[in-house]
């Protein structure tokens, strides 16, 4: 089950896909996170998503947020990937060991072994605010995210 509003943030560390690493106690008291789960690079739907979230970017910058997009991929697939979507913010890699920051946030499909579409809005104390969780096949709207963000 994915965590709930009002829930602490489960704290992480990953590498991104230029290998730097995030955590994210490292935007506690400096900015919102939206957090961003999906299954897997190079794939339709992950790659439209990601694309509709590059092209919001500055609606979630304008609402002091940052972008954090996470799956299952190895960092060389992330960077290969983002170069080939044009995609400048930071997708964080959460392959080894396998899924646990997904795990964390109750986001990991087992029986698939990648996330499925989980989304989080935390607030600058590192509290969940708002989450949406879709299947593997369902979009999620990034008009929902501002909606959300309008709201803290």
């Amino acid at each position: 089950m994915a965590i709930r509003p009002g829930d602490e943030a489960p704290e992480f560390e990953l590498r991104d896909n230029h290998g730097r690493t995030v955590r994210l106690s490292g935007f506690r008291g400096r900015s919102n996170v939206l957090l961003v789960f999906y299954p897997f690079a190079f794939t339709g739907v992950c790659a439209g998503e990601l694309s509709e979230l590059r092209e919001n970017l500055p609606r979630l910058t304008e609402r002091d947020t940052q972008l954090l997009a996470v799956s299952n991929d190895s960092v060389p697939t992330l960077r290969v990937f983002a170069e080939q979507e044009g995609l400048e913010y930071p997708l964080l890699s959460d392959f080894w060991p396998h899924g646990a920051v997904s795990r964390a946030y109750g986001v990991f499909d087992e029986a698939k072994g990648c996330a499925v579409r989980g989304s989080f809005v935390i607030d600058k104390e590192g509290v969940v605010r708002w989450t949406v969780v879709n299947d593997l096949p369902d979009a999620r709207d990034p008009n929902e995210y501002v909606m959300a963000l309008d709201t803290l």
